[in-house]
């Protein structure tokens, strides 16, 4: 069966960080990726790395500010968020795709975690 799962999210002070984190089980998926919601609005793309982790993808709204990298033999991917913003809050998804390259099409994407709140404050 497979699993994703994801950790890290939490209240936060504007300026701050989070790292959230999400674990795998079940398969070896090639590219991963992180997606958003917040209150009222539609999911969103946030970012996505393929297998090797050579290739990334950030949204334009995050990049300089977040990081995407992961660690196949824990077969975990991380998102490292510095300097975040009210306008982050959000339930922050992990997702997993067959694709070789990262994709910010979340039609693409095989299996979805349940997510985890990021909330910040200002």
């Amino acid at each position: 069966q497979v699993q994703l799962v994801e950790s890290g999210g939490g209240l936060v002070q504007a300026g701050g960080s989070l790292r959230l984190s999400c674990a795998a089980s079940g398969r070896t998926f090639s590219s991963m990726g992180w997606f958003r919601q917040a209150p009222g609005k539609e999911r969103e793309f946030v970012a996505a790395i393929s297998w090797s982790g050579s290739r990334t993808k950030l949204s334009t709204s995050v990049a300089g500010r977040f990081t995407i990298s992961r660690d196949n033999a824990k077969n975990t991917v991380y998102l490292q968020m510095n300097s975040l913003k009210p306008e982050d809050t959000a339930v922050y998804y992990c997702a997993a795709d067959r694709s070789v390259l990262p994709s910010t099409d979340q039609n693409t994407y095989d299996y979805w975690g349940q997510g985890t709140q990021v909330t910040v404050s200002s």
